[in-house]
């Protein structure tokens, strides 16, 4: 693997002399001195427009941002070919290989045959429950296993051809399994478990219980790297489909983890998902960095965290049917960017990852859009809208896209107000993002947007993007405190001293309550 070199500290501090250059000037003057801003800092990518005239940077200051691109054209072509990028873990990280076919590398190849190879298993499990008796699909998985198949319903409802009612279970928590059990019949149920690793705790939790009240019943089938576990847990051989390690759990819904997707959508739609986001692929992976959609949301993403020193980002879409989004790439971007400890070892010189959070307009702008306009801290934003709805209510949508507009302008500009407290400062940096319609494509194309955007910062940064070791912390101590939830050992063998005391107030407080 050829080692990418992070950006050095002194090129960061010449950009934030850009940045005091341009202090003292609001963003409605740098809109007003250019008059061509909103053109020229903008791109359209098949049926995605992305305007970035609202961020905090003049034109000396965006050629001197994408100067910094130049190592992301080749990190992007080791991606695709296969190239062992998950340094840690010394694994390639193939989850374009899923949906297109521009790797040139011999792992990139034989991923891709292994990719078309386990699609075709899918569309025949998928023909085979559309002809059996079951109404009833109950995906269960936590994390990659099930935000983005979630998300992927969810978001393309219209598309969903009906054939089955898709529930998710995705939580140790069984309160999910209590309210829907009853709701079910367990002949007419199909139960997914889809667990990499086939040990993850709350997949496993909730997969006996699934197991149990089905009594034989109904279909069990599983998407796992560890087959021999599956079929040892009940899965017959025949009904498990593949993970690989080359697939990192938040890069997998483009796998036989899409499986709830295309039960729900249909094969045919599943698909176009994938060609979404092979389209973004191929420009990605084709466009110089100028003209390059993820390279310059990523570059945004850094001069605002880095240079203008902007710890959080709110993720703001204006359709409900994306009200998953933000959730997803919380996880997509803080696992797989929080990180200080760089690939080679050594400190990160500068922050890397915001912290990512939003909801969806127009109802987030009665809870938190009054900290947004008018709170301490400065908050970029990815605003993300839908030109053309799937609804026939264009009274409403216009009302949602005036929002949308409006709300962008605010942030960005503010108001100069007599009174203190009716003053917006504006100055508060966004990008729109717009789809022309939401359909399993555009969707696929906006998701591998971000897949790319959150790998280029991975090499600005020097990190790895593919491992994840601060999960593992707590779900080690997790294994370790059950035994004392379970009556088998006592709290004083705990040796941290307020999780001792903790467990001893619920122990009494569950005594008292037998």
């Amino acid at each position: 693997m050829t080692p990418t070199t992070p950006i050095p500290p002194e090129t960061w501090a010449s950009l934030r002399a850009h940045a005091e250059r341009t202090a003292g000037r609001p963003l409605s003057a740098l809109q007003a001195d250019d008059p061509a801003r909103g053109r020229d800092f903008a791109l359209r990518v098949g049926s995605l427009h992305a305007c970035f005239a609202r961020q905090r940077y003049d034109r000396a200051a965006r050629e001197a941002l994408f100067a910094l691109a130049a190592p992301l054209p080749a990190a992007f072509r080791r991606l695709f070919d296969g190239e062992r990028v998950n340094a840690s873990e010394g694994r390639p990280a193939l989850h374009t290989a899923l949906r297109s076919d521009l790797g040139q590398g011999a792992a990139a190849r034989a991923a891709r045959a292994e990719a078309l190879a386990t699609r075709a298993r899918m569309a025949a499990i998928v023909a085979e429950l559309e002809a059996s008796g079951i109404t009833d699909i109950v995906n269960i998985g936590i994390g990659g296993s099930d935000l983005g198949p979630r998300l992927a319903v969810q978001s393309l409802a219209e598309f969903d051809r009906g054939r089955f009612r898709t529930h998710f279970l995705f939580n140790a928590d069984a309160s999910g399994v209590q309210r829907l059990l009853p709701r079910l019949d367990p002949a007419r149920t199909a139960v997914l478990l889809v667990s990499k690793s086939f040990g993850t705790q709350e997949t496993l939790l909730n997969g006996q219980l699934l197991k149990d009240w089905m009594a034989g019943q109904g279909r069990l089938y599983a998407v796992t790297a560890a087959v021999d576990k599956a079929v040892a847990f009940g899965v017959p051989p025949g009904h498990v489909l593949p993970m690989w390690d080359w697939v990192g759990g938040r890069y997998s819904l483009w796998s036989a983890v899409g499986l709830c997707v295309a039960l729900a959508l249909g094969m045919d739609r599943f698909g176009q998902l994938l060609e979404g986001a092979a389209d973004m692929d191929r420009h990605v992976l084709e466009s110089p960095p100028e003209n390059n959609l993820a390279v310059w949301h990523a570059l945004t993403m850094a001069w605002n965290r880095d240079v203008l020193g902007l710890g959080t980002h709110a993720v703001l879409p204006y359709d409900e049917r994306l009200d998953l989004l933000p959730d997803y790439l919380q996880q997509l971007v803080m696992e797989s960017l929080g990180k200080t400890v760089r690939s080679d070892d050594s400190e990160s010189p500068v922050p890397t990852v915001p912290v990512l959070w939003g909801a969806t307009g127009t109802s987030s702008q009665h809870s938190f859009f009054q900290a947004l306009h008018q709170g301490s801290d400065a908050v970029p934003a990815d605003f993300i809208g839908v030109v053309t709805p799937a609804h026939g209510y264009p009274e409403n949508h216009a009302a949602v896209l005036a929002n949308l507009l409006a709300q962008a302008e605010a942030l960005a500009n503010g108001n100069d107000a007599d009174a203190p407290q009716r003053r917006h400062p504006g100055g508060r940096p966004n990008t729109m993002l717009l789809l022309d319609a939401l359909t399993p494509r555009s969707l696929g194309g906006l998701l591998a947007l971000y897949e790319h955007s959150v790998y280029a910062l991975s090499v600005l940064w020097g990190i790895n993007a593919f491992d994840q070791w601060g999960v593992e912390l707590g779900k080690t101590l997790a294994s370790g405190l059950l035994p004392v939830l379970a009556g088998e050992r006592a709290p004083d063998t705990v040796q941290d001293p307020v999780t001792r005391t903790l467990l001893a107030e619920i122990l009494a407080r569950q005594n008292l309550a037998r």
